[in-house]
């Protein structure tokens, strides 16, 4: 039985990490695209995908950029993801030449939703975790099903107990 919390098996990631790991993500992706290796778009996935599709928008040089929304998380607690912004119709098509950005892919219910409304584009994640990671087609780092992603934008500092409590 695992009596673990969420944060004491949680992989955090820092500004400086989530950076370099975004370029890594837009190096893999440079020249995959189906325009001689151009993207038309990148699309990110709010919230958590908004930096990483900056970065990569920037290192790729794509100046077209816009956002999907999708509702997947009450704060830790996951329910049945629910698109409450959609791109621009005429942008994406069935999305050929898209590049669709995520920080993470968990269970992979998200990326499912949106595959589905642009079955042609490509997504590209930083992060994966094995039961979403079919549902993914570019990404960086792999972690556990049971790790807790702690990014930058969500964190304070403060103090935390050692991982086997008190002396």
């Amino acid at each position: 039985m695992n009596d673990r919390l969420p944060h004491e098996k949680g992989f955090h990631v820092s500004w400086d990490q989530i950076h370099r790991d975004g370029r890594a993500l837009a190096w893999r992706l440079d020249g995959l695209g189906p325009d001689n290796g151009a993207w038309r778009a990148v699309v990110g996935i709010t919230r958590g995908g908004l930096v990483p599709a900056m970065i990569v928008s920037r290192e790729l040089d794509i100046r077209t950029v816009d956002t999907i929304s999708v509702k997947s998380y009450n704060h830790q607690t996951q329910t049945a993801p629910h698109v409450i912004k959609a791109p621009q119709a005429e942008l994406m098509g069935d999305g050929t030449g898209i590049l669709v950005v995520d920080d993470l892919v968990d269970s992979g219910k998200t990326l499912e939703l949106v595959r589905k409304l642009y079955p042609k584009a490509h997504f590209a994640t930083v992060y994966a975790k094995p039961s979403g990671r079919p549902q993914v087609d570019t990404y960086i780092t792999e972690v556990s099903q049971d790790t807790w992603i702690f990014f930058p934008w969500d964190m304070a500092l403060q103090y935390v107990e050692p991982y086997r409590g008190k002396d």
